[in-house]
């Protein structure tokens, strides 16, 4: 049976490459053939090296009441926020949601991980929106039936404040954090998202709560920053590489960073960017040469809380607000002059965000 009747098999399947991310589910509800193609391993890697493939921004955006905007009452609005899904699609500059599945109704977890692979978003652990109680839940969005599965929980009992990073391909990787008793962890984790299936990754080398991960090209898994039990919310500068081939963590970098920081902005400098490190600093932007940060360029003064950082094709977003309570915000800076934008936000995706994903579909 022919794809598009009257078109060869390659035409049809370039004609079937383009279809925009959000309509995956629509065409494939078309017939058979459409649904076996755009669920076919090939689909994914045609789109990318046609350059068909969306690049889109996931970030776990608190709802906005709109009554209590106007009013001026957004900080006491974040008191008990529920978190959703947003979606920024940088070269429409559209904005939309995600449906939650049914387990989800209430919100996302707070303080939940999230991360892409393939066509899927893995949302991970976080707390009950209602209890407050520690999760060691997985939930995964697929795109291409615009559907919610659970996965299989993190093993080990829940975690908090935990990196993860994903390969982009088939394998979300989880590191650090602290279990139930505030203690931080050295354990670390590799999630198969196709097999639904956790393997654990040898011990890092020191504890790390509230540190970032960072997938870098040539299969290698940064986890930077964070700190131990004794030293709570004293931030080291340190970084410890895991080699996927090798399985195995290199030596510990002491001075990875060049200070002590958060590392939550820490990112991977992508396609365009010669695979730098970049990184929100104070109110500067940085970027790593070697083993030395060097300055790129000053965060926009509108922004003095960075929640998110997302570089792509030789451009940086950046999401944040001028304080607690305030609308969050959003700048791209092209790297190469160095000029920020500003973005238009519509009000209902002006709300907190607490972390967020690059994706490319």
């Amino acid at each position: 049976m022919e794809l598009i009747s009257g078109l060869p098999e390659d035409v049809a399947r370039d004609c079937l490459i383009r279809v925009p991310y959000d309509q995956f589910p629509a065409v494939a509800s078309v017939c058979k053939g459409w649904s076996a193609e755009i669920h076919s391993p090939d689909f994914h890697r045609r789109r990318r090296t046609t350059k068909q493939a969306q690049k889109i921004l996931v970030t776990v955006q608190s709802k906005i009441d709109s009554d209590k905007t106007r009013t001026g009452l957004l900080a006491k609005s974040t008191t008990n926020p529920v978190y959703r899904l947003s979606v920024f699609e940088p070269k429409t500059g559209s904005w939309c949601e995600l449906p939650l599945g049914p387990e989800l109704a209430f919100g996302l977890p707070m303080f939940c991980q999230i991360a892409g692979v393939g066509f899927d978003l893995v949302v991970m652990g976080g707390w009950d929106p209602d209890s407050w109680k520690a999760s060691n839940s997985v939930f995964i969005y697929n795109f291409l039936s615009a559907k919610w599965r659970r996965g299989a929980d993190m093993p080990g009992g829940p975690r908090t404040f935990f990196a993860c990073a994903s390969d982009q391909n088939r394998t979300v990787y989880v590191a650090g954090g602290h279990d139930e008793e505030k203690n931080a962890l050295r354990s670390a984790l590799a999630y198969d998202v196709a097999m639904d299936v956790w393997v654990p990754l040898p011990d890092m080398s020191r504890e790390r709560d509230e540190c970032k991960a960072v997938f870098r090209r040539g299969g290698a898994l940064c986890v930077v920053g964070g700190y131990c039990t004794e030293m709570q919310g004293r931030f080291e500068r340190s970084a410890e590489v895991f080699d996927v081939a090798k399985w195995k963590w290199g030596p510990v970098e002491e001075e990875f960073l060049d200070a002590a920081a958060c590392p939550r902005t820490c990112v991977d400098g992508a396609d365009g960017a010669e695979g730098r490190m970049f990184m929100c600093r104070g109110g500067d932007v940085v970027a790593l040469h070697g083993d030395t940060w060097r300055n790129v360029a000053k965060v926009p003064g509108e922004i003095r809380n960075v929640a998110c950082v997302g570089v792509w094709e030789g451009l940086m977003l950046v999401i944040g607000s001028s304080g607690f309570g305030e609308p969050h915000m959003g700048f791209v800076l092209d790297l190469k002059n160095r000029a920020w934008t500003k973005l238009a936000s519509p009000e209902d995706y002006t709300g907190h965000v607490q972390s967020g994903c690059l994706l490319q579909i």
